[in-house]
């Protein structure tokens, strides 16, 4: 069963199409819920595919264009109506902050759970989130606002213990964990037994990077260095490129830039612009320039990770 997995919710830019909703994306890893961007029309998406709202812990806002941003007072209101209870964390920048307050304070001032802020600021982000197995880290895009990526990487995970070399060694059970923290192992007549010797290697570490809206920019490629699966916008196919750095966006073929110059397996596209019909052209187009798979997001797609 998948504890690290990605549900797409919304794939488009601007504004809802009959084709594709704005931009807004659940990741899960392990018990946790995490949305990430909250464009109009978002807690439909989540009843749609079966997202719990109560499960909601924190929600990750890239920048303040309502593509992004202007499905979260509805979100948040409704999760107050189905008395939806803990902390829900936004983490925004600081006029998100106070624009989203003035909201609720006329739409529910009263909430059964507790609504929190942590300002990011656009100019020097960082890590933003932090537990025992991951970490959410913001880093800058390069558009016409503020705007940040999100980087959710898991933290080194932990060796697993060879059982047939611990019982030859008579390893007690109350040594286990130092083992799988890579701890060598003393024998009662001081011989040391190398943690090698008694483990095997963890398994790998697993990331997902969020770039959306962005222009070409080789600094998110190096931010991002070593993701196993990025998801970055794709507004324009080659036929449009003349619009993507006025208008603060990529094409698909920048996008596999990117992916390529950040060592990436996998490519998600998205943030189509709603003159593109046919989005295998802008995967034929990534694909060009980055080796890896490429894959065009619709609504309802889950990207597993592990």
């Amino acid at each position: 069963m998948s504890y690290f997995s990605v549900t797409i919710l919304g794939c488009g830019s601007a504004t809802p199409t009959l084709r594709h909703m704005p931009s807004a994306q659940l990741v899960r890893y392990r018990q946790q819920a995490m949305l990430v961007d909250c464009g109009e029309g978002a807690q439909l998406q989540l009843r749609r595919y079966g997202c719990s709202f109560a499960k909601i812990s924190h929600i990750f806002i890239s920048h303040l264009h309502g593509d992004h941003f202007l499905g979260l007072p509805g979100l948040l209101s409704t999760m107050a109506l189905h008395d939806v209870q803990g902390t829900v964390t936004v983490h925004t920048f600081a006029e998100g902050a106070g624009l989203l307050k003035n909201i609720l304070d006329m739409l529910c001032r009263e909430r059964p759970y507790k609504l929190q802020f942590d300002i990011i600021d656009p100019a020097n982000p960082g890590t933003v989130y932090s537990d025992a197995n991951l970490e959410v880290v913001a880093f800058p895009l390069s558009h016409r606002v503020p705007c940040v990526g999100y980087l959710f990487r898991e933290k080194p995970k932990k060796r697993h213990i060879d059982g047939e070399s611990a019982r030859f060694y008579g390893v007690p059970h109350y040594a286990m964990e130092r083992l799988r923290e890579g701890a060598d192992f003393t024998l009662p007549d001081g011989r040391v037994i190398p943690n090698e010797r008694l483990t095997t290697p963890a398994d790998p570490a697993m990331s997902y990077a969020y770039c959306s809206d962005t222009t070409f920019s080789p600094r998110v490629a190096e931010a991002v260095k070593g993701v196993d699966v990025v998801y970055h916008e794709a507004t324009y196919g080659d036929d449009q490129a003349h619009k993507a750095r006025p208008r603060g966006h990529s094409t698909a073929r920048q996008a596999g830039q990117v992916a390529a110059m950040a060592g990436a397996s996998k490519l998600v596209i998205g943030h189509y612009s709603q003159t593109v019909y046919d989005t295998s052209v802008l995967v034929g187009e990534a694909s060009e320039v980055f080796g890896g798979e490429v894959i065009a997001a619709d609504e309802g797609m889950e990207i597993t990770l592990i």
